[in-house]
């Protein structure tokens, strides 16, 4: 009875330090930016000093956007019908992996753990504790936020998906449908998978080129399964990676885990040697 008692206030205590721990850490994360010099925003968009330049480079995107939509969409969806079998199964096999779920999971699991050990750590413990639940919840915001704003705008854009009408027209447009059939713009395995590459490639560079392929692989399958078109894919590709950008911009100004340079880069800032974390999981674990 009394070990059942213990072992029931165990967990109420570590449900208590984990709900209190994500609470200031959310907190902590939406604070209003700091009070840098000028305007704090310039800081967070720093494309905003140059209007033109930023002008420019939209005008650009559509342009290439809307030559892909006339040019390549239709070939290249009604090309896949010629790929051999065994091309078309592999990447049926793999598609489901652009999932962000697959990502989200597990780095969310992690984050609440860490976010429910006990705090009787000493300073030198509780840094490396702070650092890694620093770098879990960038590459979940990193992650999940694209993917968000995706699933949103996607609907309200409101493309059809290749031969949802019968044939490839990539200029079926219907906002008032809000359907999965009529959310091709942008992908979403795209974003996601792209956003994998440079989440965690921020903090992993040597890691890229495997990131790399893994996010070609999944933008490649969306179009083979005909559930895109590739402008819808390379949007994704766009959203996830400028996505993530933004999400390390905002990490920098509240210096948690990165930092904003003189010259206006971001840096990430240098975590616990390996040899400490596994001193730090042995003393938790013992």
């Amino acid at each position: 009875m009394n070990e059942g008692l213990a072992g029931e206030g165990v967990v109420m205590s570590a449900v208590r330090r984990c709900v209190v721990t994500v609470a200031a850490a959310v907190k902590r994360l939406t604070r209003p930016l700091p009070a840098y010099s000028g305007n704090s925003w310039h800081r967070f968009f720093p494309w905003l000093d140059d209007p033109r330049k930023f002008a420019i480079a939209a005008a650009i995107g559509f342009a290439v956007m809307l030559f892909g939509m006339l040019l390549i969409d239709a070939p290249a969806s009604n090309a896949v019908g010629s790929l051999p079998r065994a091309v078309v199964w592999f990447f049926q096999e793999i598609t489901d992996f652009g999932k962000s779920g697959w990502f989200l999971w597990p780095l969310g699991i992690l984050f609440l753990a860490l976010a429910a050990l006990p705090r009787n750590l000493t300073p030198v413990s509780q840094a490396v504790l702070a650092a890694a639940m620093v770098r879990v919840g960038f590459l979940f915001v990193a992650i999940g936020a694209p993917g968000l704003f995706v699933t949103i705008i996607k609907r309200l854009i409101g493309r059809a998906r290749p031969f949802v009408t019968g044939i490839a027209d990539p200029f079926v447009f219907d906002p008032t449908r809000w359907s999965a059939a009529y959310a091709s713009l942008p992908s979403g395995h795209a974003t996601a998978a792209f956003s994998v590459l440079a989440a965690f490639g921020c903090l992993w560079p040597r890691a890229r080129t495997m990131l790399l392929i893994y996010a070609l692989l999944i933008a490649v399958s969306r179009v083979v399964v005909r559930a895109h078109y590739p402008t819808d894919v390379a949007a994704g590709a766009l959203v996830g990676i400028v996505g993530v950008l933004l999400v390390r911009r905002w990490f920098a100004l509240q210096r948690l885990g990165f930092s904003i340079q003189p010259d206006g880069s971001v840096r990430q800032l240098p975590g616990p040697p390996f040899k400490r974390i596994k001193s730090v999981a042995r003393a938790l674990l013992a």
